[in-house]
């Protein structure tokens, strides 16, 4: 790939609705003081489980943003996608208007989810199988398919370019990253809306994850039970949101004198074939798709000054991911900082890479690598820089978004400070 030629890409606009912030101040200042938002699940009566902390999007008032009667036709993973886009939207062009940052027949959108749907078919059951499919409403449909959260975007910030819906687990929110950075790369488009939405805070997911035993049992503490890299780690907490970037081709986003947070500069993704679940215990699909990512970007392993982990805090994947950085990145692991800012937000599943990329360009934005939250001890032979107590200003140049998702599947995006090219 020549990496003179090629357009360049760059982050103009962030929209989030986390569970630790409705809004880009908020939620960059809790991730920078480590302030976690879990706390006892309210969503539903959690007594019955042996796991009973998440991560919830309080306060959140669809009317607050759009038409409430329209709104609330949405589930609620549609709802937050809808909303962080036009957030995102309005943070590049101050106005969320299409119009106002080029040709709508020029800009895409693409969201991450991967049990976006389930929300709708589980509320249709018992009024289908009590009184008939008369019972269902239409909007169980819309809803209910894959591909709904892109579309209601579409339709809300008057996209035309195209719609796509990516699901890849907990690799989405990442992976739609690298599919944005393609289409503009490439001239199908001059903008993309890319992002992921997840609302998974459901009964049965929620005993679904129990009994995988993936989650923090810690429950007599919500804001410590999510401990990434540290040697009392039980599992994650659950959460929910959304989290949406406006990716623009840089010298579209010069002639309108946009902000730039960040330039996106390369992509990888890798899938391990060994386990419909568990990693592979050496780490293959991290390190390829960090290899496949820099090559792609042209920077050389030398020049990555901070990692953001993927770190769900549990057992193998803490363990798998380190030793894949160490593997990749030799001699030079040892002046690498990385730190997972799961701790803050929690699992938000397909969301968390999209967040998590956002966080990151934040962190080149303010020149500040965010701490791992709740790390107080790490495992005996971790001698990485896992960034423990507090978060430190440094000049960060390039920086990595890891994520990985059941079945193997990893990536891994790479954006660098932006810099006018001599």
């Amino acid at each position: 790939m020549n990496h003179e030629r090629q357009r360049r890409v760059v982050v103009t606009g962030m929209g989030v609705i986390a569970p630790n912030g409705k809004d880009l101040v908020t939620f960059w200042e809790s991730i920078r003081d480590g302030r976690s938002a879990a706390a006892l699940l309210t969503r539903f009566d959690g007594a019955p489980f042996p796991s009973r902390v998440a991560a919830e999007v309080r306060d959140f008032d669809i009317g607050k943003y759009t038409d409430p009667k329209k709104g609330r036709r949405l589930a609620v993973a549609i709802q937050y996608a809808t909303v962080a886009a036009r957030l995102a939207l309005l943070d590049a062009t101050r106005t969320s208007r299409v119009a106002d940052i080029g040709d709508p027949e020029r800009v895409g959108v693409i969201e991450g989810t991967s049990v976006g749907g389930f929300e709708s078919w589980l509320n249709g059951m018992p009024s289908f199988e009590e009184r008939g499919y008369r019972s269902i409403s239409p909007f169980t449909l819309i809803n209910g398919y894959m591909g709904a959260g892109a579309g209601e975007i579409a339709l809300d910030l008057d996209i035309r370019g195209h719609a796509c819906t990516y699901s890849s687990g907990s690799a989405s929110g990442n992976d739609v990253m690298g599919y944005a950075l393609r289409m503009i790369q490439d001239d199908e488009v001059d903008v993309m809306v890319a992002g992921g939405a997840e609302a998974p805070i459901l009964p049965p997911l929620w005993g679904a994850f129990c009994q995988t035993k993936v989650m923090s049992t810690q429950n007599e503490k919500p804001e410590t039970a999510m401990r990434p890299f540290d040697v009392a780690r039980d599992g994650f907490v659950l959460g929910e949101g959304a989290g949406f970037v406006v990716m623009e081709e840089l010298t579209h986003a010069l002639a309108r004198d946009a902000r730039i947070y960040a330039e996106v500069v390369g992509h990888g993704r890798a899938c391990e074939s060994y386990h419909s679940v568990a990693p592979h215990p050496d780490g293959i699909g991290i390190r390829k798709a960090i290899e496949k990512s820099l090559r792609d970007a042209g920077v050389n392993r030398s020049e990555v000054s901070y990692i953001n982990a993927h770190g769900t805090a549990t057992a193998v994947n803490d363990t798998v991911e380190l030793k894949a950085i160490k593997a990749h990145f030799g001699t030079d692991s040892k002046r690498l900082a990385m730190s997972s800012t799961k701790g803050v937000t929690g699992h938000l599943l397909a969301a968390a890479g999209a967040i998590e990329t956002i966080a990151t360009a934040l962190a080149i934005h303010h020149q500040v690598i965010p701490k791992t939250t709740n790390l107080t001890v790490p495992d005996e032979g971790w001698d990485l820089d896992l960034v423990p107590f507090e978060s430190r200003p440094y000049p960060i140049d390039v920086a990595l978004n890891l994520s990985a998702g059941f079945g193997g599947k990893n990536s891994c995006l790479t954006l660098r400070r932006y810099r006018p090219r001599s």
